[in-house]
């Protein structure tokens, strides 16, 4: 990676609740991208519990984020790790939970630079759980934020969760009028008094307060597209939930969600995660590898899949 690339892309893989395959489908879709020979960097920023090189199979590193966060004259390049793919490095996530899991400001800022200054043409972030606002952040930084959902009620409940949490995120990090800030904080609370239910609810409450923040808040409402992928489908009845998301999004926050495709529950998955190994390494042509490939060709292409 030593020549210099112009153009990247930041690629954030999140999830509502843990367990749903993010370092799964983070590590392949690294994989896949450099050996499409793309200068890839996969990031472990689960800050409270790094496991992105078991995924890859490769020893636990000497060097990792907690070195750059905690020792001021290390860049975030002198912490990057080879893996057994060509084109794809590593900065694995802190070791020591205590000291990096909830990073000051100061810290956080200078890593979230750093991340958007590696040299790659694809930068892939493998995201915590939940919706902590370092998640939160991580996933705004990025150019296409993925969310990976199993078809069970609380992961759905928990992504619908992560969306309008990002959503509203980004919508406060936009304003600088400290009223129209509370206005927000307050909309996030599901029992709020000012009668807020969705985003544009919302929007049309700031319009009364500021009508050129409000238009600002409308346009980047417009411009967020957050993409799904589903794991573990057993039946076509799962494939619909991804439909489902899409319209529930667009009917209730008024944003657009792509829903790049699914992956089956499969046997030969489970036994790469058990063998430490990507299921895309070494040619496999499954129906998960197939569909992995599918995902990725739609994410970098702006595309999803649609119903039969």
């Amino acid at each position: 990676m030593g020549q210099l690339i112009n153009k990247k892309d930041i690629i954030a893989i999140g999830g509502g609740k843990g367990g749903v395959g993010k370092s799964f489908l983070a590590s392949n879709l690294g994989v896949i991208l450099a050996k499409n020979n793309n200068p890839s960097v996969l990031v472990d920023a689960d800050l409270g519990g790094a496991n992105l090189h078991t995924c890859l199979g490769i020893p636990t590193p000497t060097v990792t984020l907690s070195d750059f966060v905690n020792d001021s004259s290390l860049k975030l390049e002198d912490v990057l790790v080879r893996t057994p793919e060509k084109n794809l490095m590593l900065i694995s996530g802190a070791q020591d939970f205590l000291g990096i899991a909830n990073p000051k400001y100061s810290q956080k800022i200078k890593l979230l630079r750093s991340i958007q200054a590696l040299n790659a043409s694809y930068i892939i972030l493998d995201l915590g759980a939940g919706t902590s606002l370092n998640t939160l952040d991580f996933f705004l930084i990025a150019d296409k934020g993925v969310l990976v959902i199993i078809p069970e009620p609380t992961s759905i409940e928990n992504a619908y969760r992560f969306i309008k949490s990002a959503l509203y995120r980004k919508l406060k990090l936009l304003s600088t009028d400290v009223k129209v800030k509370e206005v927000i904080e307050k909309a996030m609370t599901k029992k709020n008094d000012l009668g807020i239910g969705t985003p544009l609810d919302l929007i049309d409450y700031i319009a009364k307060i500021d009508k050129d923040v409000s238009e600002l808040l409308f346009d980047a409402l417009n411009k967020f597209r957050p993409r799904i992928v589903l794991n573990q489908v057993r039946t076509v009845q799962d494939i619909r939930t991804g439909f489902a998301m899409q319209n529930a999004c667009q009917r209730y926050f008024g944003i657009k969600v792509d829903f790049l495709g699914y992956i089956e529950n499969d046997e030969q998955v489970w036994q790469s995660i058990r063998k430490r190994q990507p299921i895309t390494q070494n040619g496999n042509y499954s129906k998960s590898a197939r569909s992995l490939r599918t995902i990725a060709y739609n994410l970098l292409n702006d595309l999803e899949i649609r119903p039969e």
